[in-house]
């Protein structure tokens, strides 16, 4: 087998024209994308180059290289066994050279232990203004709030992201922590291994921990929101009484087709491990997968497919039924980051004050809430539990 295979197509391939996003409650599904939540998916840029009845066969259509990138561990019961196999250019090996450990920024990671002043209340902002200075998904983070400890896998931290030039050969992939990217201006495109996802605000993408990425501006600077868990995958959480419809519906996540690059140009690869930053210089684009299948991807949803749910005679139900995604604990009924949305919606009830009621709580394995509030115009803010 060379070490380069020879294609068919060059430059970038894919099963469709493009990928676009959703703008509206009546849209039909946008080319580019698969529906489902925790589905298992399979797809191709290249007809043939997917192994059917194998995963590692000797030798793979177009001289691919088979890998296997897994998201559990390999003896992970079969509801939480995570992993896709990946049919790519050039081996991952390649993707990794000399790292070299960088300046973070202003990143942070738990457990977070510079002396601060800061109070231990709740703490609420508005929109960071967006600045002049070139800024892209790497140095455009800034930590806002950390809870847990990354690694003992626990917790979480809340970012802003503010990107004002889209990545051009550089490329990152967080090995601390699943990504939840919320957009509150602009439209954002992330090319991933696994395909291309565009979101704009009132969406959500989720990038699972070792994805790699690249981050591409759209329609002028985006300003958003990353929450980074630690813990347990993001996952739909149980219904209980509600039953089996409503709030986030499965088939409205939408995961990419394989779509890939063949290029042989120098790029960067900037990793976080360990709280660090480290970077490193490849020969060629990694983002060259032509085909995969599995249940381990990123993906996005359209928070205004939410279908809230409520009182219709007196008081407010828990706030908890505006959980759209939840990272679930050791601790059974207990999250490790629930990710809540306050959507335009109905709130009338006899014989109850419309805002919700005060609450507090002293649950020590609630890490942290991170909530979404969709306006007319969408408004994001985090709170710490």
């Amino acid at each position: 087998m060379t070490d380069r295979p020879v294609l068919q197509a060059k430059g970038e391939g894919s099963q469709s024209s493009g990928a676009t996003s959703r703008s509206g409650h009546s849209a039909a599904k946008p080319a580019g994308y698969m529906s489902g939540f925790g589905n298992t998916f399979e797809t191709e840029a290249l007809p043939g180059a997917l192994p059917i009845g194998r995963n590692s066969p000797q030798k793979v259509n177009y001289g691919l290289y088979a890998e296997q990138l897994s998201g559990s561990p390999f003896t992970a019961p079969q509801a939480t066994n995570q992993r896709s196999w990946l049919y790519r250019i050039r081996p991952g090996v390649r993707h990794t050279g000399r790292f070299t450990k960088i300046d973070k920024g202003l990143i942070r990671t738990a457990p977070e232990r510079e002396d601060s002043d800061l109070a231990i209340g709740q703490l609420r902002w508005n929109p960071i203004p967006v600045p002049k200075d070139k800024l892209n998904f790497v140095t455009g983070l800034r930590t806002m709030t950390v809870a847990g400890d990354a690694e003992s896998m626990s917790g979480m931290a809340a970012h802003v992201l503010i990107i004002t030039e889209s990545m051009t050969h550089e490329h990152f992939f967080n090995a601390d922590g699943e990504m939840l990217i919320v957009p509150q201006q602009g439209k954002l495109r992330l090319r991933t291994e696994f395909g291309i996802i565009d979101i704009e605000p009132g969406e959500i993408a989720i990038i699972p921990r070792g994805v790699i990425l690249r981050a591409e501006l759209i329609d002028g600077p985006m300003r958003g929101y990353v929450c980074e868990n630690y813990g347990g995958a993001f996952t739909l959480p149980d219904r209980g009484p509600i039953g089996a419809n409503c709030l986030a519906n499965p088939r409205d996540f939408l995961t990419p087709l394989a779509s890939y690059e063949d290029v042989e140009e120098p790029c960067t690869l900037f990793v976080k491990w360990g709280g660090e930053l480290f970077k490193t210089t490849v020969s060629h684009s990694p983002i060259d997968v032509v085909a995969w299948h599995g249940n381990y991807y990123p993906y996005k949803y359209d928070l205004r497919h939410f279908s809230p749910v409520g009182a219709i005679l007196f008081d407010h139900p828990d706030p908890s039924i505006y959980t759209v995604m939840t990272s679930p604990s050791e601790t059974p009924g207990t999250a490790n980051v629930d990710f809540v949305i306050f959507p335009e919606r109905w709130g009338v009830a006899e014989n109850t004050f419309r805002p919700p009621w005060y609450h507090a709580t002293s649950c020590p394995n609630s890490w942290a809430s991170f909530t979404a509030f969709m306006m007319p115009s969408p408004k994001v803010s985090c709170r710490a539990a």
